[in-house]
């Protein structure tokens, strides 16, 4: 064997699989390096993918040309759509994996990728070499437990939850990067000497509970969805053949608060044991009680592990607190009168680096050809991390083909608004998207992350052909169903239809475009009743009932869509400035001390990103523009 590599990814969790996936993929000569092969892809926390704002994230790593997607649809076990009494922007697709499957399902990719290899074993130090004359270094490769030398052009550190990690379950604390798996060390002690800025920061997971051991009687059950939605755009069959399953839904209750309360004093959160900060949007069940305390209950989700597995994971029920406080408390949850745990909930300390050292490819500052993605930039959440990953993979690849560099914008998609957070606004508690965070989320809908992101990935040799093609049959049967909407003519004899669907009738004749718009109706509904239009929709070869849906989205919201497009383009100008990276902002006098220190930190790449630092005003933008010439 040789050890010699163009891309070298370290980690195989959803960051690293994404990443070295990416890079083989698109020709370079890829590693993955992870501690444990039968732990690929491993679903440290819920066996689930997607949810809000997670969701169109994942339908952009599929449009662009990754797995995430793919995999999630042929492990699925329940799917649902997410927000659909809310607009289309808000939908989001969330489903419910087999844990064990998932794993396999991603090993079998890598395994049969080509260009790409995979060791088992413990990265512990990076290798470094002087760039030509310059003080800066760059990257070479890195060495490992097993005493084995990997070089590299260059490298996609992806170490999750692993950097230092410690495990804290009431007062009992564990050195490691998951329940029975080593942390890593060494990797974090040797960037701080180089002058990178690290921290820690807290993530948890509830208890694993014995399905044998649940009421089932005593929850309310919550099954999934099964028509035609799904999270890759590719047109394979829309359901896996897997079985699917049921949620179920608890609730907890004041004698479970009680006894949680009682724990407090040996919590981890609460007695000074753990510093750092943990997910504001995905709290410890302590945390609840605490914040919230004037509840007298809180919803848990009992959530299946698999299908050949009695293992349930409860959502909902985070916790660090000792072992027998966890099970007394759960005790007092009806369903789970009786319940067993696999393992008790923990909370779980560990390195990340500050992400306003990277740029937007998410390659570092300060290290050449080093490139972070996933948890140790400060975000939380297996889409997050995927969609970083496969940003890192696919810049790691160009940098070696001496290609320009990819970067997506807050316009163009969700990955783009969560890299342009990380590295203009860095994090103070790990990052979880939100559609709130983006600002033209009507542009970020998940019915069109293929019209918005296939051209690029095909573009760049991510996409495949196939994938491209379906991309341009869908666009194509859009643009001929809008355009019979917009000359087809009704005439007033179609008022005695409208009146038998409860509609008000026409006054005068009116294209057809003007009923898809009206809010009861829909291309469906009225293709049972004007016979030319179920002409042309029965005509659709391939996936009708997903071009039908996005063809109505893109009638009835046409105004939103125009108008957030116009603002985007707009704003796009300042985009299209770019900072020279020698200037030096701390001779500036023109711009505010706080203006002068926070753009010397963050040295944003264009005027649109330095606009979007918090702390600079619209003042600090003019003078730059200013003294851009502008």
């Amino acid at each position: 064997m040789t050890f010699d590599y163009d891309v070298l990814v370290i980690g195989a969790g959803h960051a690293g699989c994404e990443a070295a996936h990416a890079a083989a993929r698109m020709g370079a000569n890829t590693c993955l390096i992870t501690m444990d092969m039968n732990k690929i892809g491993q679903m440290s926390c819920n066996p689930a993918v997607g949810g809000i704002a997670k969701g169109q994230i994942v339908r952009e790593i599929d449009a662009l040309g990754g797995k995430m997607g793919e995999i999630t649809d042929a492990t699925s076990i329940q799917f649902r759509m997410l927000n659909r009494s809310k607009g289309p922007a808000m939908w989001s697709p969330r489903s419910q994996s087999d844990r064990g499957k998932f794993i396999w399902a991603w090993r079998k990719v890598l395994e049969n990728t080509p260009n790409l290899s995979i060791w088992q074993d413990t990265v512990s130090e990076f290798i470094f070499e002087r760039v030509g004359e310059e003080p800066k270094l760059k990257v070479t490769g890195a060495l490992t437990q097993m005493g084995v030398q990997f070089n590299a052009k260059t490298v996609v550190l992806t170490a999750g939850t692993f950097l230092n990690g410690l495990m804290h379950i009431g007062r009992t604390m564990i050195e490691g990067g998951r329940v029975g798996e080593p942390a890593s060390y060494g990797l974090t002690e040797q960037l701080k000497t180089l002058g990178f800025s690290t921290s820690r920061m807290k993530t948890g997971t509830p208890v694993r509970i014995d399905g044998k051991t649940i009421d089932f009687s005593k929850a309310e059950r919550q099954d999934g969805e099964t028509d035609f939605h799904k999270f890759s755009f590719l047109d394979y069959q829309a359901h896996t053949s897997l079985q699917q399953m049921p949620c179920w839904t608890i609730q907890t209750n004041e004698e479970v608060h009680d006894i949680l309360r009682r724990g407090l004093p040996d919590s981890p959160l609460y007695n000074g044991q753990i510093q750092s900060i943990g997910p504001r949007y995905c709290p410890s069940i302590e945390t609840k009680i605490v914040t919230f305390a004037d509840k007298d209950h809180h919803l848990l989700f009992l959530e299946p592990e698999g299908n050949d597995t009695q293992e349930y994971y409860l959502n909902g029920f985070s916790s660090s607190l000792p072992i027998d406080i966890q099970m007394e408390a759960l005790h007092k949850i009806p369903a789970l009168a009786n319940a067993k745990a696999f393992r008790p909930g923990y909370a779980i300390e560990y390195d990340f680096f500050d992400p306003t050292q990277l740029m937007h490819t998410l390659e570092t500052k300060l290290i050449d050809n080093l490139y972070f993605a996933g948890q140790i930039n400060g975000t939380t959440g297996y889409e997050e991390a995927g969609g970083q990953g496969l940003v890192a993979g696919i810049n790691a690849c160009l940098r070696v083909q001496g290609k320009e560099p990819f970067t997506l914008s807050r316009d163009e998609s969700y990955i783009g608004v969560l890299i342009d957070d990380l590295v203009t606004k860095g994090v103070d508690e790990p990052y979880r998207m939100f559609t709130s965070r983006a600002e033209y989320r009507i542009l970020l809908r998940q019915d069109d992350a293929d019209m918005r992101l296939t051209p690029r990935g095909f573009a760049i040799g991510l996409a495949s052909q196939h994938r491209y093609d379906l991309m341009v049959e869908k666009k194509e049967w859009i643009e001929k169903i809008i355009s019979f909407c917009e000359l087809f003519h009704v005439k007033l004899s179609f008022n005695d239809t409208l009146v038998a669907l409860n509609e008000t009738p026409l006054k005068e004749g009116c294209r057809l475009i003007s009923l898809v718009n009206r809010p009861q109706l829909s291309i469906l509904i009225l293709a049972e009743y004007i016979p030319e239009l179920k002409e042309l929709l029965d005509s659709i070869p391939n996936r009708r009932e997903e071009i039908i849906e996005a063809t109505e989205i893109r009638i009835k919201y046409a105004g939103y869509i125009d108008r957030e497009r116009m603002i985007a383009d707009k704003l796009q100008r300042l985009e299209n400035i770019k900072l020279p990276k020698t200037i030096d902002y701390n001779s500036l006098q023109q711009l505010t001390i706080e203006a002068r220190q926070k753009l010397t930190k963050i040295r944003p790449e264009t005027i649109g990103q330095a606009s979007r630092i918090p702390g600079i005003s619209p003042a600090d933008i003019n003078i730059l523009l200013v003294l851009m010439g502008r």
